[in-house]
């Protein structure tokens, strides 16, 4: 062989053995988020009747964390706030239906340029900006199925097999409005379990179980693709999230800044990197952590930019501390809002500058056959006092709860003298969030553009107002109280 060759060989062996050592020093990141699953609508976080074996055996081979919130409980501002690991003020995409601007840097976009190939599927509600951060997409509705599940695992297919990858899997699942689909009448509803707030009717059941009958197609569709990682011999060099973007789309969940409208399930398998597989970690988790966390797990340090911090650790030691600290926000989602929440401890804290109004839910759920038949009970003067919570108008201006008594969040704690220095506190905590990331309250925040009794549209001028965030939300690199 001639010697004049020899550079190029070299060349050539050394980019083969850079791909494969790339690959197989990092690992992939599945990353599948639900739409619309409340935390407590999974088999693995104690309901006994929907049915998500897939979901529920992962844990088990896994990390469950039992204290993952949200910064958001409607879908595209939690989305953004995800994707870009800044709370949702500092993403100029508070509010639903909003885009986030090309200004604000995303995780995919990172981990893009350090040599990772980054696809999307299903669902996408975030604007076109950050659809750079991604080498393929594929969100258009009829391919990606009536769940938003059907390209996932030809995606996983069509990757290139000398990167690591990121995907970004969406399911439509479970929003409303439900459709027909192969696990229909999956779900007994005489079985069905109704929760508190919602009246016990067979309207009520068969909308339960509906819902559940979608969380199984999304559970079917989560087991697909870890197949599919298996069969492509490289499901114990990736790390699958399985996490959700608000609570269950019914009243007093989404929307509602309690444990049913901001809390998440947050699954995490990862044969290769979990040693403590089955392990339930109690410690307090925020969605803005998701972005500084996969940078880590890719080699890669994270940007001030980020207000989250890498949980990594936890993957080896779930006992460890993490935050003292979480924080949530409820912006326009069809109605005026203004909401404020802090997670620390024991106690949960919310402070509403819009107290004058009622907040039953969205107009998706205001228009459910669950809402229909709370409206009945309330007409016929039989509503319990858990369920007269929906239309309660005026609301509290502040609200405190003791989550190890109180699990469900009944008792406003706002007003009991035992609970004054837990008050005190989180008042102080909330305040120095809101200064320190540049949080505001707007005057003229946007109206509702739903009948808030009927779901349907207003006939109005369908104009917004300002969102909150001050003049250096989109830059700040604060990250609040930890």
């Amino acid at each position: 062989m001639s010697y004049r060759f020899l550079p190029v060989l070299i060349g050539l062996l050394t980019t083969c053995f850079s791909n494969t050592f790339a690959q197989q020093s990092r690992p992939n990141i599945v990353m599948i988020i639900a739409d619309d699953i409340g935390y407590e609508d999974l088999g693995i976080t104690g309901n006994t009747l929907v049915r998500t074996p897939n979901i529920d055996r992962m844990a088990q081979e896994g990390i469950q964390f039992s204290n993952f919130y949200l910064t958001s409980s409607s879908c595209s501002p939690s989305r953004c706030s995800i994707i870009s690991g800044r709370y949702p003020h500092n993403t100029g995409a508070a509010e639903l239906h909003t885009p986030l601007p090309p200004a604000i840097l995303t995780f995919p976009e990172v981990l893009q340029e350090a040599g990772y190939f980054t696809g999307q599927s299903g669902k996408w509600h975030m604007g076109p900006a950050p659809r750079e951060g991604f080498d393929l997409i594929y969100d258009q509705g009829a391919q990606i199925g009536d769940g938003g599940e059907a390209y996932w695992v030809p995606l996983l297919r069509e990757r290139p097999r000398d990167k690591p990858f990121f995907l970004w899997l969406a399911s439509l699942d479970a929003h409303r409005p439900w459709g027909s689909n192969d696990f229909s009448g999956t779900h007994d509803e005489d079985l069905v379990d109704v929760p508190m707030q919602l009246v016990d009717t067979t309207g009520t059941r068969k909308d339960l179980a509906q819902y559940y009958d979608e969380i199984a197609r999304f559970d079917d569709f989560v087991g697909q693709v870890e197949r599919e990682l298996a069969g492509q011999g490289v499901l114990d060099q990736t790390v699958i999230m399985i996490l959700s973007d608000n609570g269950r789309p019914f009243p007093r969940s989404k929307t509602r800044l309690i444990d049913s409208g901001i809390k998440s399930p947050l699954i995490v398998k990862w044969p290769e990197g979990i040693v403590k597989k089955g392990s339930v970690s109690e410690s307090l988790l925020s969605s803005i952590d998701l972005a500084p966390t996969f940078l880590d797990l890719a080699g890669i340090t994270a940007k001030e930019n980020f207000q989250g911090k890498s949980f990594r650790p936890l993957l080896q030691n779930p006992g460890l501390p993490f935050r003292k600290y979480v924080f949530a926000e409820h912006n326009w989602h069809d109605h005026e809002a203004h909401e404020r929440m802090v997670r620390a401890g024991d106690y949960l804290y919310i402070r509403n500058s819009r107290p004058q109004t009622a907040n039953p839910g969205p107009a998706d759920s205001n228009s459910s056959k669950a809402y229909e038949d709370l409206k009945n009970q309330r007409d016929a003067g039989l509503l319990n006092a858990v369920q007269a919570d929906v239309f309660a108008s005026p609301r509290p201006h502040e609200e405190l709860y003791l989550i190890s008594k109180d699990p469900g969040q009944w008792l406003n704690r706002a007003t009991l003298a035992d609970d004054q220095l837990a008050l005190d506190h989180l008042r102080g905590i909330l305040d120095r969030w809101i200064e320190e990331t540049d949080d505001t309250l707007p005057e003229n925040l946007t109206p509702d553009w739903y009948d808030k009794e009927t779901g349907k549209a207003l006939e109005i001028d369908r104009s917004r107002g300002t969102m909150p965030g001050g003049p250096d939300a989109l830059s700040t690199t604060a990250k609040g109280p930890f």
